[in-house]
């Protein structure tokens, strides 16, 4: 059994579509066994718990020192003898000691056609009214592996979705948030063959 950590920020709908996924055995051979949030107050904790499934907040709040802060996410990963870490919908840059110690085993989804719309300050609807101020005709979302950077490491998937003449950001943010469901959960298949 391959061990998923995810690691979340709000309210988890990927986190509950890949506890689906398992659940249903489109993700087989795997089972989640940390929950990592970067908010106390995340509603993908409750999603987590619902499903028996550990949780650990790893704030600011909760730890306002970067290094301790560093070091508990990396515990926190190594006790739940994880395999995989997922981030989905994580608000904060891993620390590198994270990136190094589980390189080529973290995966993100982020909501634009990389490179487009990523790096510092994209993030959520932002990344959406970007696509519809710049004209696009269409966007979608991305996962990819996490290196040091931000949004820079390998392209895992891809897939489209059309930004239509009268979208508002919310309006192709849900659209592409069906998009993001679907590759995340092929995208931890597709890896997990992998490890």
């Amino acid at each position: 059994m391959k061990r998923i950590a995810v690691m979340v920020s709000g309210g988890g709908t990927n986190l509950q579509a890949v506890m689906d996924a398992v659940e249903k055995g489109e993700i087989r051979d795997a089972e989640i066994v940390l929950v990592i949030s970067g908010k106390n107050d995340a509603y993908a904790l409750r999603r987590a718990e619902k499903r028996g499934v550990p949780t650990f907040i790893a704030g600011k709040t909760e730890w306002p020192d970067p290094v301790r802060r560093e070091e508990a996410i990396v515990k926190a990963l190594k006790q739940a003898k994880t395999d995989l870490v997922v981030l989905a919908g994580y608000m904060d840059i891993l620390p590198p000691s994270v990136v190094h110690a589980y390189a080529g085993r973290i995966i993100n989804i982020h909501p634009s056609l990389i490179p487009k719309f990523c790096g510092l300050g994209f993030y959520g609807k932002r990344v959406h009214q970007a696509a519809i101020d710049a004209g696009e005709t269409e966007s979608g979302a991305t996962v990819h592996f996490v290196d040091e950077g931000v949004d820079t490491g390998p392209i895992i998937l891809q897939r489209k979705t059309p930004v239509l003449p009268d979208d508002t950001a919310d309006t192709l943010a849900a659209r592409v948030l069906k998009i993001e469901h679907q590759i995340l959960v092929e995208a931890i298949r597709k890896v997990l063959e992998n490890i």
